[in-house]
């Protein structure tokens, strides 16, 4: 049974092109009033899944819902333009002969002229364009140009925001500007947005939750919170977030590596494992004093220190294994290179998988 609460729901979609297989088997429910990110590299299938929603191809196996309403099956299909969808994309599809004020009513069709102008101003204000609405694209930059583009893309109140790579072409400051403002406005309108990104802070900024997809298929779907601290496999793991890695060969349920002993499902026993640290688990200090219930003590001679901004490069050569590792890290109390470096571990952000995953 379909959930009235979910906005957008695919059941078992499945799509190919040609003999190159897109989506397989896919399922995913994106929460009335939410945004979803579909996160992952190219050429694992996100546009395709934006492409399927919008209606601009036609469902090859598999069923599509809107509020709970089938819009698409193998053998139907309800029209774009009955959708109530809107779309956003990072080349702005804007029409350089309309002003900005005409590009934003161009989706506005069926309301008499009066309507359409009323909604167009609204949703430039709302993207703080308003004062431009006489100007022509090519009179705007990027970022002005993709408020434009959201402006349209909200202005019928759709039912479901598709938004394809929207900040991807935009300098870093305009970037950052941008999403958070989108952000704040779809949480504002209440709108059920879906978002394709590969940027995996872009993901965690702006979804209330994440698919992480890959060869055409969701490997893993939750919140970020979720996700970044519970991954279920390596690729999920390493994608969402820096990872340091250490391989081993599993011999029983406990293995040692250079930050300590790390507890091992019994199903990987007998074969070679990744074990993956999150740089944020460690805690960098002198004394292995107050240490936690999920934590490990291990210490290391610090061979490269460098300025990176707010941050610090940093590299350690750990002792007893001569392992090393190299991270970014924000604490300022390093000494000086060629010195020890204690470090606590929060076993609790270390992961073991297996070495090859299907």
């Amino acid at each position: 049974m379909v959930n009235n609460e979910i906005g957008l729901q695919f059941s078992g979609v499945s799509h190919s092109y040609g003999a190159v297989q897109v989506l397989n088997d896919v399922n995913l429910s994106v929460p009335a009033g939410s945004i979803t990110c579909l996160l992952g590299p190219s050429g694992c299938g996100k546009t395709t899944f934006l492409r399927l929603s919008a209606g601009l191809e036609s469902l090859q196996r598999g069923e599509i819902f809107f509020d709970g309403e089938k819009v698409s099956d193998a053998n139907s299909s309800v029209a774009p333009e009955i959708r109530g969808v809107g779309l956003m994309f990072q080349d702005y599809m804007l029409f350089p002969h309309l002003s900005v004020l005409e590009n934003v009513r161009f989706g506005l069709g069926g309301l008499s002229v009066g309507e359409q102008v009323k909604k167009a101003k609204l949703a430039l204000e709302q993207v703080g364009m308003a004062e431009f609405r006489s100007y022509f694209p090519h009179m705007l930059s990027g970022g002005e140009q993709q408020r434009v583009a959201l402006a349209r893309a909200i202005a019928p109140r759709p039912k479901i925001l598709l938004l394809d790579e929207p900040f991807s072409g935009l300098d870093q400051h305009l970037r950052k500007s941008l999403r958070s403002d989108t952000l704040h406005l779809l949480q504002e309108l209440g709108t059920t947005a879906l978002m394709v990104t590969h940027d995996p802070e872009e993901a965690l900024l702006m979804g209330d939750r994440i698919a992480i997809m890959r060869t055409g298929e969701v490997l893993q779907e939750g919140t970020g919170a979720d996700l970044y601290s519970r991954p279920t496999n390596a690729f999920c793991a390493t994608f969402l977030g820096e990872t340091l890695e250490y391989r081993a060969y599993a011999q029983s349920v406990s293995v040692d590596t250079p930050f300590g002993p790390v507890e091992v499902k019994k199903e990987l026993i007998g074969g070679e494992v990744r074990v993956l640290v999150r740089p944020e688990a460690i805690t960098f200090g002198s004394e292995n004093s107050g240490l936690g219930v999920n934590s490990m003590f291990v210490s290391g001679t610090l061979t490269e220190l460098k300025e990176v901004g707010p941050s610090r490069k940093v590299t350690l050569k750990l002792h007893g294994s001569g392992f090393e590792i190299r991270l970014l890290s924000s604490w300022r109390g390093f000494p000086e290179v060629g010195c020890e470096v204690g470090m606590v571990i929060d076993s609790s952000m270390m992961f073991v998988f297996p070495a090859v995953e299907g």
